[in-house]
């Protein structure tokens, strides 16, 4: 009898002989964590299936071994662990993190109970006991910091220490850090919280009348932040905000009241109009913009004998007015009335599941972007609340195939869609028409678009766009953001030749202060059409955002700045492409990496002559000619011409 090791990523493989069996069946085997990692092709994580062999009647059998057994995280190291799970299948996957940060320690929890700050953390590596560990409270200004034994915790392996609030200074802004021994080596790290501090106490007033305040850095570290609670005027002006939760709350009522309403209006049953009428739609509403947009301009160029409408929040009705586009304000019964009575449906987003399509609606999905994190079918567990994975993917399927039409922009996008979408209508592989402007945009184009953006024309331009993290929400409705690197570093390497934008999420765009840069760095989170700033940046940095699929049509250099990488990596399994190996640039794993990432990308410009990036370019970007608005116009006037 034997156990193979199968690395599921490199295919290597690894096999044991089983050195004993003991009662009830069961087989020990020993195995070495330093065997199931290697340093062959660049790989850093490591997860491995787990098969047991023997002979039975002259045959060689191998049974892939199932398991039920979920463990926790098992420090290896300072920079390794190692992690026995149960994948969606039942199948037993043994993982091994390797590369973590040095300076970073993980713990369990953090909170803010009365007047003391309690935390609680894993207390061995490798089985070992940790020894003489130290909390340390550091001023994030002087330097100074404040010590503090831990205990035992309540669970073995665990440490956990309350350290009262009452000793911080006023106005204190101190940073979390542990100090202990390995052996004879002596360590410091800064503590961390991988994921959000949803749940965890961030606040509380203390018993001398002032306050304490939990955050997290950009990079997950712990801040503490002591300062004097607010007076009454105070909170009499802070009333206004309250007031406007009430408003909100019964706003929320009134709009599941409204979506009643709705339903049953969908059920009533229309008519269509006699003229051809078209509905578009982008991002479920909130914005006029992406493929649905491209396709409506040369609607309205080619056959303005049409009615087109667009499906809009009400927040974009001044906008729609002042730019001479037709709208109705959804979920009102015009809107209900307009979607019914139409005869094409152009969506990047799902409408939503209770909205009819009427038979003689023909309903094209432009989609949004080339997927890099699984979707739909794929995506083997679903954490969603209110659903289960399989009512999940039944309402996929059940949506996915209401869309006559799906546009993809490759045939790895086409092989995506078929399997997470369920979908088994007709697919259109003609490019996305939003990256049109990005393939006909002439140089003088760019220089108009600089200058309407006030952007310098003598400046070379870098593009900041990463994806949005849930790490740093600090309370519901609240968000807390810091850029993963300095700007002061940037301007004293950058700043005379180049100025920064940056193309943040909504949500934490107005949490981001940068009135001390406004010389150089540039916040155009809210710009309509992120195209536009992808034609006037000379580079794009980027991390888990699939920004980078459209930005390559350009063939300028893309940077990737995933400084969590290693902390997010179980997450991250959600790609389709390996991340280590397939991304059209170098990776940057911190701020030195990055800005001499930088120094490289704007001195190369086009990146035509880059072999590997070119082979990411044949793969994703060469069947789109820039005339794949045409294409889809084109099409539906088929579909008209056919009907009529």
């Amino acid at each position: 009898m034997r156990v193979t090791f199968l690395e599921t990523n490199s295919l290597a493989t690894i096999t044991v002989p089983v050195v004993k069996v003991i009662d009830n069946n069961l087989i020990r085997i020993r195995i070495d964590a330093q065997a199931l990692q290697f340093a062959a092709f660049n790989q850093s994580e490591f997860t491995w299936q787990l098969f047991l062999g023997f002979e039975a009647n002259h045959e060689h059998v191998l049974l892939q071994v199932e398991s039920e057994y979920l463990s926790d995280r098992h420090q290896l190291s300072l920079t390794s662990y190692i992690q026995f799970n149960s994948d969606s299948e039942g199948m037993a996957t043994l993982s091994i993190h390797t590369q973590q940060a040095e300076d970073e320690f993980s713990i369990n929890s953090v909170n803010l109970v009365d007047d003391t700050l309690k935390l609680t953390g894993n207390s061995l590596i490798n089985n070992q006991p940790i020894k003489d560990q130290q909390i340390l409270l550091r001023d994030v200004n002087t330097g100074e910091a404040l010590s503090y034994p831990t205990e035992k915790g309540t669970l073995r392996g665990l440490f956990s220490v309350s350290i009262p609030l009452s000793d911080l200074p006023e106005n204190a802004d101190v940073a979390l850090f542990i100090h202990y021994m390995v052996g004879t080596q002596k360590v410091e790290q800064r503590l961390i919280l991988a994921r959000s501090l949803e749940g965890q106490n961030v606040q509380t007033v203390l018993s001398s009348g002032r306050m304490a305040l939990l955050e997290k850095s950009f990079n997950n570290g712990l801040i503490v932040k002591e300062f004097p609670a607010p007076t009454v005027v105070e909170k009499l002006a802070a009333a206004p905000s309250k007031l406007g939760a009430i408003v909100e709350f019964g706003r929320t009522i009134q709009d599941k009241i409204n979506l009643q309403r709705m339903r049953l209006l969908f059920k009533l049953g229309h008519r269509p109009n006699e003229a051809t009428t078209i509905v578009f739609e982008s991002f479920g509403g909130r914005q006029v913009s992406d493929s649905p947009f491209a396709i409506y301009k040369l609607f309205k160029e080619l056959y303005p004998g049409f009615n087109f409408v667009w499906s809009i929040d009400r927040s974009l009705k001044k906008f729609c007015r002042q730019n001479g586009i037709p709208y109705v304000v959804r979920r009102t019964s015009k809107w209900v009335r307009t979607l019914e009575k139409s005869t094409y449906w152009i969506s990047n987003a799902r409408f939503p599941a209770w909205v009819r399509k009427p038979k003689y609606v023909t309903y094209i999905q432009t989609w949004h972007g080339t997927p890099l994190k699984k979707l739909g079918l794929d995506i083997e567990n679903v954490s969603m609340p209110g659903t289960t994975t399989s009512k999940y993917h039944a309402n996929f399927v059940k949506e996915a195939n209401r869309w006559d039409a799906l546009v993809s922009p490759n045939d790895y996008s086409t092989r995506i869609f078929r399997s997470a979408f369920g979908f088994n209508n007709q697919i259109l592989k003609v490019g996305y028409p939003r990256n049109d402007e990005l393939i006909n945009a002439t140089p003088e184009d760019i220089v108009a678009l600089k200058e309407r953006l006030g952007i310098p024309l003598d400046k070379k331009v870098v593009l900041y766009a990463p994806t949005y993290r849930d790490n740093q929400f600090a309370e519901k409705g609240k968000y807390t953001f810091e850029l993963p690197f300095s700007l002061d570093e940037f301007k004293a390497q950058f700043g005379e030749d180049t100025v920064l934008i940056l193309r943040m999420h909504y949500l934490i765009a107005n949490a981001l202060d940068i009135s001390d840069y406004t010389d150089f760095v540039y916040d155009l989170s809210s710009h309509p059409d992120i195209s536009e700033l992808y034609l006037v940046s000379d580079m794009l940095i980027t991390d888990y955002s699939s920004v980078f699929f459209d930005y390559a049509y350009l063939k300028r250099p893309i940077l990737f700045y995933p400084y969590d990488y290693h902390l997010y990596k179980d997450e991250l399994r959600g790609f389709y492409l390996d991340y280590e190996k397939d991304l059209p640039g170098k990776i940057a794993n911190n701020q030195t990496d990055l800005m001499r990432g930088i120094a490289h990308d704007l001195e190369v410009r086009d990146m035509s002559g880059n072999a590997k990036f070119m082979k990411f370019y044949d793969r994703f970007c060469a069947i789109d000619d820039g005339l794949s608005s045409l294409k889809i116009v084109n099409y539906v006037v088929h579909q008209i011409e056919k009907n009529v």
